[in-house]
């Protein structure tokens, strides 16, 4: 499992309308609003980095208004007190 943590800046009357249009993307497990630099933040959790591309290089930026700007992080390790892949991958 690939792990993208996607921090997105918003449009402020398009964030409610982002934060649906991200619910919907397969691959999206979590969005978190949060204050600072950025307006939102987005979990990705997929099979494989041609997956992770594919959700933050197209279907974010070609299916959703309203996004200014992301940076992603990929993950390298999880530490948890939970089996993620157990959880996210089935």
């Amino acid at each position: 499992m690939v792990t993208g943590i996607v921090l997105v800046s918003v449009e402020r009357s398009m964030i409610n309308d982002v934060i649906d249009g991200l619910m919907k993307l397969k691959g999206v497990t979590e969005v978190y609003s949060v204050a600072g630099e950025y307006d939102l933040v987005a979990m990705i959790r997929v099979a494989d980095n041609a997956e992770l591309a594919e959700i933050i290089a197209t279907r974010m930026t070609r299916d959703i208004d309203g996004i200014l700007h992301t940076k992603t992080l990929v993950t390298l390790n999880a530490y948890s007190k939970i089996d993620l892949e157990k959880v996210f991958v089935g």
